[in-house]
């Protein structure tokens, strides 16, 4: 029932959060060869440790039920890459000024922002084929990031991001 709970609300999130991913692949992979996979030893993920936790175990759910299994010999290994940084306000007024005066025109405007501006993530998710020494799948995903939010929302979060990085994994042909 627990997870059943936390399925939902994972799906919850992705349909109302502004979790944005973007895919792309070989076309001339066949992924049907795919069936083991493993994280690189030496990444670097670029989130806290508990939050690679998070977001590790939350992939290897989702791989799993789609019939992957983690290997100590894989197919293929998993990279993990994020980037934080900082986007402007979107919200913001003007004030403006302007004059006519005998077919002469003329004006000054200023807009000033509200509001604070975004802390925003960016995380990548690729696949690499280490015999090929070749990617063949790719997904980058942003969204809002709050640095004071709980444990329990980050991992709802990671979890959701996972879901929706990992839907369009393998392509449909």
């Amino acid at each position: 029932m627990k997870t059943l709970l936390s399925v939902l609300m994972a799906l919850f999130l992705i349909s109302c959060s502004s979790v944005r991913v973007t895919h792309d692949y070989d076309r001339e992979v066949n992924f049907n060869q795919y069936k083991t996979y493993n994280y690189y030893a030496d990444m670097n993920t670029g989130l806290s440790e508990l939050d690679t936790k998070r977001f590790l175990d939350a992939l290897d759910a989702q791989l799993s039920q789609q019939g992957y299994t983690l290997s100590k010999e894989p197919d293929f290994f998993i990279d993990v890459s994020s980037k934080e940084y900082e986007a402007p306000s979107r919200s913001s007024f003007g004030i403006g000024m302007g004059g006519t005066g005998r077919n002469v025109g003329g004006g000054i405007s200023i807009g000033v922002p509200v509001g604070q501006s975004n802390i925003n993530r960016q995380i990548t998710v690729e696949f690499v084929d280490e015999n090929k020494k070749q990617l063949f799948w790719q997904a980058v995903s942003e969204t809002t990031f709050k640095a004071n939010e709980t444990p329990e929302s980050r991992e709802t979060l990671l979890k959701a991001m996972a879901i929706k990085i990992l839907s369009e994994f393998p392509p449909k042909p």
